[in-house]
Formats: structure tokens, C-alpha cells, sequence
């Protein structure tokens, strides 16, 4: 039987070398309780509501670590960290081996430090390392790094090869959140590569961010090149945008490493979970009836757009309102919904609408004179309200329809707006480029100008209330780019707010709810290709009872 390879046992936690948190390190150890198994713990964000830091944040904690902990610790405990989920993914998958070593990228900054540390770890663990570092490092932090790899034989190379066959995984250890300038030269060179080959081959890892991604945004630092990696090892804290806009494709599987940095205090923005919302949920006692999870009504159905409210009704029932029915704007109209007869259908002028416990407006509701009335009416009820699609569109050309939102807020009685970024432009006034800029400074300032809850849609969907927290959302994949499923996330959070949850905690689980019941039927082989809108509440519903409502004897 062959020896097993000397990194297949390997234990960081337990090794001494580089790491200041040893007694047998040539820095001084932190506190005599510190161990080097706090550096390398790695978070998943799975179901986690955890904070996201943006770079000013992070800046911050980073100078108040650096004041108490000797020099170079951080540094340390972030290399330990990506060399330790290096190994674990090899002793589960065996994709290091000595003909399939690991190729890190080492930038000039203290990115590249931290992949400095990162090889040397690894080759005093044993494990074959080459490292490609084009401009030397910079930083004293990164300095130290590099004669630390050197000292190790680490080696090191300023070219990279011609070709990445045979690497076990290659890393990226180029930029990270300090970067201000598009990527160029041999980094974009680099950079295109590594995307390349994740697209191909898989394997990439991508330290603290991937390299060009603006983490405060999602976006590509002004629209050049980036890493896009299969696995992202981040650092202190996870970052806004490794969940929104182009952040999800280009960071792949997140892995948070808090380097024994407590980063809950700059918690303004979190990343959706169970937690936020769950305690919110109605319970279903025995002693409850139909009245107890409220009465919902779904405003909109212009003539030939009925199927819009019928979907958002439907979703209304599957995720629990005691009664769900759909006011009709236009003629042509079903008598009743034949899948779900449970649903009442009406003809919105002869409907009661300040009978409902919340209302649902805007889902296929057109622009004619009647829709604006009927909205009109709707947003002068004291009820909880949910406002989407051509509702929007209303309110954004109509002035005093906007101030009617506005006030309802200031009164106590936010809406909740649910726009996509086209939405969100015209009712910003700008376009949609400006709101993917910065979809959190969008949404943030839209939740400020119609006081009122925003649910940014897109991927990393942004909620924002305006009494200032934020959310960003990880769950949902591309089976939700099709029609009519923005109708169905209406119809969940509307229902919702018919059973009573505040706005905020009503737009998290329903958007929660709804990317998860996509990624759920994405797994078991039902999408993303070809995934229909009606397909989501069912899932969801699912969810829902499978989470939060267990079943009583």
C-alpha cells in the first residue's frame, strides 16, 4: 500500500511554523490562550445571517486588530486559513497530489501576502507549490511574507506557464478590496486565464475577493477584467458584494475566515437567513381557523393580463393566507381559477378592498385611468400594502400618487416596493445602469424617498427598509429569469403581510422563500433551464412546512 501523502494528514491548526499565534513563532504569541485553530476556522454562510462589510468597515477593523495583535498576524492567520481549506477540499476530493501541485498568483499588494503565506504553509505541510509572482510585493506585511516563502524554498516564478493542466487548484492572490483601477496588463492577462480555466476545468480559488470585483458592489472595478472563481476564502468578514450583481458568478462557493476578528458590530447590512424572519411566522395552533391567517386581496388583471394576479394568488395560498382573492381591473376575466377554485375572482369596482387584512397591487394592472384610480384607492386604505410591476410604473409617473406612498410611510404605514432595476430607475428618476452601479445605495435611497420597504430584484436581491437596516439575499439562481415570477414573490410577501409578519420580516422570508424553492427544484433536476413561475409555490409551501412548521402528534 502506498504511504499517504504527508498533506492528506495534515493539520494547520497544530503546526507551529508562520503562525504568530504559536509560542515557537519568531513573533510573539497574541495571548496565552490564543491558539492557531481561531485563525483557521471557516464559516459557511449557509443559513446564516451574517454581517456584510463593506470596505470602510473593514478598514476599521483591520486597524483596531492591527493596534493589538503583533505585526504580521492577520497576514498569518489568513494564509492558514486558505491553506486549511485547501487541504480539506484534498483530503475530501484528492485533487492535490505530487503530480498535481498548487498554483497561486501573487500580486503586489498584501493580497499577495496573504498567497505568499498560503505557499509556504502548504510546503512546509508538505505539498507541492509554485508560485507566479509578476511585480514583487510591496507592503511590509507582504515583505515579511515573502522572505518567509523564501526561507521555505518556495518556488517562485514571474512568469505563469503556458499551460494550467496538472494543477490540482489555482489561486488567486492578486488584489483584493484595496483595488481602485481596473485590472491590466499581465494581471488582466492572469485574470482571464484563471476565469477560463474555472469555466473549463473548475479549481479556483480566490483569496478575500476575486480579483477586479469591487466588493462593496458586485461589479467589476470600472468594467474590467475579473477573477471569476469557483471558491472564495474571505477575510474578517463577508462583503456585500460577493452576494449581489456580478459577485455571486465571479466568487463562486463562499467560505468566510473571521481571523478571530469579532465583526458583528457593523452589522447595518446582513445577508438574508432564516433568523431574521422566522421568529415572525405565525404558529399554527390547533385552535386556529382561516380567519387567523388573514384575507388577502390581489389587485391588477388588466383585459388580457389575468394570468398575472392568478399566479401571485396562487402563490398567496401555497405559502398560507386564510383567504386569498383577485380583484380584476379589466374585462374578460375567468368566472373562477379552475386548478384553485379556493380563490375568490372579482371585478375590482365591485369589490370591498378595506374589508382585506393586506392587498397585493399592480401585478398585470396596465396604465389606463382605471388602474390609476383603483391604486388610488388602495394606497389611501390603512393596510399593509404591496406594490409591484405596472403599479410601480404608475407611481413613478404620477407625482401625487408618489406623495400618497410617501405619506402612507411617514404615518406608520409603510409600503413595500418591489422593483426590478428598470423599476427602481424610473422611480429614482435615473436609469437602470445607475441603479446596478450601487444596488445598495439604490435601494437604500428609494426606501428613504418613499418611506417606504424596498425589494431591489436582481440577482443578490437587496431589501432595505427605511429605518435603515439592509438584507442582501443568497438564495435564487437563473430559473427565476422568466415571466411571472416576480408575480409569485408578490403573492408570497403580500400573503405575508396578511398573516400579520412587520414589512421588513414579510419581504425577507418571501424572498427568501421564493430563491430557495428555485434552488431547490434546480437540484433536483427541475431547472434552472426550463423552470416555469407556477412551479415555485408548491416548493415553497414545502419549505415553508418543512422548516418552520413541524408536524405535532
Amino acid at each position: 500500500m502506498l504511504a499517504q501523502a504527508p498533506w492528506r494528514r495534515a493539520n494547520l491548526t497544530a503546526k507551529p511554523a508562520m503562525c504568530p499565534d504559536s509560542p515557537s513563532s519568531s513573533l510573539s504569541p497574541i495571548a496565552p490562550r490564543s491558539t492557531a485553530s481561531e485563525a483557521s476556522t471557516l464559516v459557511s454562510p449557509h443559513e446564516r445571517a451574517l454581517p456584510l462589510v463593506t470596505v470602510a468597515g473593514l478598514r476599521e477593523l483591520e486597524r483596531n486588530a492591527a493596534a493589538a495583535l503583533p505585526p504580521n498576524t492577520l497576514m498569518s492567520r489568513a494564509g492558514h486559513a486558505a491553506a486549511q481549506f485547501l487541504l480539506d477540499e484534498s483530503a475530501h476530493d484528492g485533487s492535490i497530489d505530487a503530480r498535481h501541485p498548487v498554483w497561486l498568483a501573487a500580486g503586489p499588494g498584501n493580497n499577495g501576502g496573504d498567497a505568499l503565506v498560503v505557499a509556504t504553509v502548504l510546503r512546509r505541510a508538505g505539498v507541492p507549490v509554485e508560485v507566479c509572482m509578476p511585480v514583487e510585493v510591496k507592503p511590509d506585511d507582504a515583505r515579511w511574507a515573502l522572505a518567509e516563502a523564501r526561507a521555505a524554498g518556495v518556488p517562485i516564478q514571474t512568469e505563469a506557464p503556458a499551460t494550467f493542466d496538472g494543477y490540482g487548484w489555482l489561486v488567486d492572490g492578486l488584489f483584493g478590496i484595496g483595488l481602485a483601477r481596473p485590472l491590466e496588463g499581465v494581471f488582466a492577462t492572469l485574470a482571464g486565464r484563471l476565469s477560463e480555466h474555472a469555466r473549463k476545468h473548475g479549481r479556483v480559488l480566490a483569496l478575500d475577493v476575486p480579483s477586479g470585483l469591487d466588493s462593496d458592489t458586485g461589479n467589476v472595478v470600472d468594467g474590467g477584467a475579473a477573477v471569476r472563481a469557483t471558491h472564495t476564502v474571505t477575510f474578517i468578514a463577508a462583503k456585500p458584494g460577493l452576494f449581489t450583481a456580478m459577485g455571486r458568478d465571479l466568487a463562486g462557493d463562499v467560505r468566510v475566515a473571521p481571523l478571530g476578528i469579532d465583526s458583528s458590530a457593523h452589522d447595518r447590512v446582513q445577508l438574508n437567513a432564516p433568523a431574521l424572519f422566522a421568529p415572525h411566522l405565525p404558529p399554527r395552533d390547533f385552535s386556529t381557523h382561516k380567519g387567523t391567517f388573514g384575507s388577502l386581496a390581489v389587485i391588477g388583471g388588466d383585459t388580457g393580463m389575468c394570468g398575472a394576479p392568478i399566479l401571485a394568488a396562487r402563490a398567496a395560498l401555497f405559502i398560507g393566507a386564510g383567504k386569498v382573492h383577485v380583484a380584476f381591473i379589466g374585462a374578460g376575466a375567468p368566472p373562477y381559477d379552475a386548478p384553485h377554485p379556493e380563490l375568490m375572482l372579482h371585478a375590482a369596482d365591485e369589490f370591498a378592498l378595506d374589508t382585506m387584512d393586506a392587498l397585493a397591487i399592480g401585478c398585470g394592472m396596465g396604465h389606463r385611468d382605471t388602474a390609476k384610480a383603483v391604486l388610488r384607492t388602495a394606497l389611501a386604505l390603512d393596510v399593509p400594502k404591496l406594490v409591484d410591476a405596472d403599479a410601480l410604473n404608475l407611481i413613478a409617473n404620477d407625482p401625487a400618487l408618489a406623495a400618497l406612498v410617501t405619506a402612507r410611510g411617514q404615518q406608520g404605514d409603510p409600503c413595500v416596493l418591489t422593483p426590478h432595476p428598470l423599476e427602481a430607475a424610473r422611480l429614482a428618476g435615473s436609469d437602470a445602469k445607475t441603479v446596478q452601479r450601487d444596488r445598495l445605495e439604490a435601494a437604500r435611497a428609494l426606501a428613504d424617498k418613499f418611506a417606504s420597504v424596498v425589494v431591489l430584484k436582481g440577482t443578490g436581491t437587496v431589501i432595505a427598509s427605511p429605518d435603515g437596516r439592509f438584507a442582501i439575499n443568497p438564495t435564487g439562481n437563473a430559473g427565476l429569469a422568466t415571466g411571472g415570477t416576480g408575480d409569485v414573490l408578490g403573492g408570497l410577501i403580500g400573503a405575508l403581510l396578511a398573516q400579520r409578519l412587520p414589512r421588513y420580516e414579510a419581504a425577507l422570508a418571501g424572498v427568501y422563500l421564493h430563491g430557495l424553492a428555485a434552488d431547490t427544484l434546480s437540484a433536483q433536476g427541475d431547472g434552472p433551464a426550463g423552470l416555469t413561475a407556477g412551479e415555485l409555490a408548491p416548493m415553497v409551501r414545502t419549505l415553508l412546512n418543512r422548516s418552520f412548521y413541524k408536524a405535532r402528534a
